[in-house]
């Protein structure tokens, strides 16, 4: 018996070796093939992002577009900005607490101010002030750009300011999120997706940070609301084209070196050139592009300054057609050409708001404020103070982005899924339709399916395939099945997160006379999606999944489609006697069960590894935006979970097993 029991272990052990020598001689080479190259599928994005693009409006008449901009603003920010965030978070009063003043210089005065963005999330600003206080001033809000740990500290912002405190002006100069005192752990400007997926636009922090900002000014008793402005470099400027173009109360703008329009991003994305999330808010460009946004501050003096050799972005020759030139005729519309002006920097090569382009600042605000000054800087420099010294304490628990967006993920609460049958049928078809809308599904054909590589040996024969899609994106498939495997056998898409070179364990087990693991004999269809695999890009694909959701699409309701028609075209070409899904991964899982729920009589089962018990995991790991964007679907976590997903699925058998 002993002996028996060693030759049976001996044997199990050999074939268990000779398994795992074999699957990878035989599988992962054909897997490993590349099907398509990876600029190709950039230069696909880029297309699709492009195609999608809004256009620019083109009114008759100064009153048409005055009414339109009107019309623009209420949009961009009742629908989109203001999405899913709490009414009275929105419409509250600013609540600024004064701390003292700091030891200033000759001529002003500095004090500290902390401030509440929404409840329990709280920032610090310097206020610059003349040190007379005479009738009504002149005010300045200046947002901070990714000045890192320096936070609202470099010299040339506190040069800035103090410029013009000396000059008569109230200037006001708050920390960003995520940056000096804010920057922490839970506060990088990528977790903005966190909100986006609990419900709340993640852009919407970010305009009531900079808002609380505008409204401590305009309700300050020493500040003229008929001059009021904004300015900053970075994302300092795009947060005064954001902020000046959808609130009136700004009379003067000039916006640094931040932003350009969909077309620019896109075109320069491999340059990295679309910024961060903030700057593509989901939906924004289903409303209004930066260009039309641009356009909205007509008739009002708007100074627009970039560099010629940035080193960053938004070089001056390369934004000008898109940011002035289709802008001048709105301002033509009310014969205020000469308020909308372009300055291009061409003494530092770099991302600044250096002295060429601070002194063209001050021209501007001292011409549009009636301010009599020289618009030579002051010199200063004796006055800047270190980080340490402009420090303002937080509150010990103050949130963070990813803080705030687990607590309005822990208020989340959906109705239950009705027990009786007629009221659970409703329930079904409605909440199938809120699904569609959440990912943005639109169904999609294949325009060609090029078979490009074929093996047949070692009992196995295969055929991989590049798939064209009617929207012009693309995937890839690699068809295999054991050479005596009837042509009608079951059909197992299998997906993975990590793309057909990690398959090579799900798919010898899907080949039994091979593998030997599994009874009945199948054929095997091994599929990347856009953005994963050989249909991901050659540059990170969450700055093309972040353009695409800004421009009303989603990166999950692509996959989802790419899944549905791929299933369907299998299931033409071999008329398989089921077709069933199997996954690997959170983003894969996700894909699959979504698909099952839109079309549940597509799919047989639909079986997942290493997937989420729920969407919770998301917020909790946290998982980042980079590392799985088409999770990131405004709104999906607040209406939806795993469970409920796969209950829309049935009849499709759905088996989850060994969760992260």
């Amino acid at each position: 018996m002993r002996l028996m029991r060693l030759l049976l272990i001996s044997f199990l052990l050999s074939t268990a070796f000779a398994y795992a020598q074999t699957a990878p001689d035989t599988v992962n080479p054909i897997l490993k093939q590349p099907l398509q190259s990876k600029k190709v599928v950039t230069f696909q994005l880029q297309q699709f992002v492009l195609e999608h693009a809004p256009k620019l409006p083109h009114p008759a008449s100064a009153a048409q577009w005055t009414a339109e901009a009107n019309r623009i603003r209420q949009h961009v920010l009742n629908d989109v900005v203001f999405h899913g965030w709490p009414k009275d978070w929105v419409d509250s009063p600013p609540q600024f607490e004064d701390l003292g003043t700091l030891p200033a210089g000759k001529g002003f005065q500095i004090h500290k101010l902390r401030y509440e963005i929404v409840p329990g999330f709280y920032t610090v600003a310097m206020l610059y002030e003349p040190e007379t206080l005479t009738g009504k001033m002149p005010a300045v809000l200046n947002t901070m750009g990714h000045y890192g740990d320096l936070g609202y500290a470099p010299a040339f912002e506190q040069k800035l300011c103090i410029n013009q405190a000396l000059r008569g002006m109230i200037a006001l100069n708050p920390e960003w999120i995520g940056m000096g005192q804010l920057n922490v752990k839970g506060d990088s400007h990528w977790l903005l997706s966190q909100l986006d997926l609990v419900g709340a636009n993640g852009v919407g922090l970010f305009y009531l940070a900079m808002r609380r900002g505008l409204d401590y000014l305009y309700n300050n008793p020493h500040v003229d609301r008929n001059r009021i402005g904004v300015t900053g470099l970075s994302g300092g400027g795009w947060q005064t084209i954001t902020l000046s173009s959808l609130d009136p109360r700004v009379t003067v703008s000039i916006p640094v070196a931040g932003y350009t329009n969909i077309l620019g991003r896109d075109v320069r994305v491999i340059a990295g050139e679309p910024g961060d999330i903030e700057q593509n808010a989901t939906d924004l460009l289903t409303v209004a592009d930066y260009d039309t946004l641009t356009a909205l501050r007509a008739p009002q003096p708007t100074l627009l300054i970039h560099n010629a050799e940035d080193n960053c972005c938004f070089r001056a020759p390369l934004v000008k057609p898109y940011n002035y030139d289709a802008i001048k005729p709105f301002y033509g519309l009310y014969g205020k050409e000469d308020v909308f002006q372009f300055h291009q920097n061409t003494n530092i090569s770099a991302h600044n708001y250096g002295l060429n382009n601070r002194e063209a600042a001050y021209r501007f605000f001292d011409k549009y404020f009636d301010i009599n000054a020289s618009s030579t800087e002051i010199p200063v420099g004796q006055y800047v103070k270190s980080y340490d010294q402009l420090h303002i304490d937080l509150p010990p628990d103050n949130l963070t982005i990813l803080g705030l967006a687990r607590k309005l993920g822990a208020q989340i609460t959906r109705q239950p899924v009705p027990s009786d049958p007629a009221l659970k049928g409703k329930w079904v078809t409605t909440e199938r339709a809120r699904l569609e809308h959440v990912i943005r599904y639109s169904p999609v054909t294949e325009t060609k399916a090029w078979p490009e590589y074929d093996t047949y040996h070692n009992q196995v024969e295969s055929i991989s395939y590049r798939f064209e899609m009617s929207n012009g994106l693309g995937a890839t498939g690699v068809w295999m099945k054991e050479v005596s495997t009837k042509a009608d056998a079951p059909l197992t898409i299998v997906l993975n997160d990590g793309g057909k070179q990690a398959m090579a364990t799900q798919v010898w087990d899907r080949v039994p006379e091979v593998g030997g693991c599994l009874a009945g004999q199948q054929q095997v269809l091994a599929v990347d999606l856009v953005f994963i695999g050989d249909a991901a890009p050659d540059i990170p694909g969450m700055y093309f999944a972040q353009m695409i959701a800004s421009e009303g699409e989603r990166p999950l309701g692509l996959e989802v489609a790419q899944l549905i028609r791929l299933a369907h075209w299998a299931k033409t070409k071999w008329s398989p006697a089921q077709v069933r899904v199997e996954t690997t991964g959170p983003r894969t899982q996700v894909i699959a069960l979504a698909a099952a729920a839109l079309q549940p009589h597509l799919f047989s089962k639909v079986e997942t590894w290493d997937g989420m018990q729920s969407l919770s995991y998301l917020l909790d790991k946290p998982v980042l935006y980079g590392q799985a964007p088409d999770l990131f679907c405004l709104d999906l976590y607040k209406n939806f979970d795993i469970d409920r997903i796969a209950m829309l699925a049935s009849p499709t058998e759905i088996v989850q097993q060994h969760y992260m």
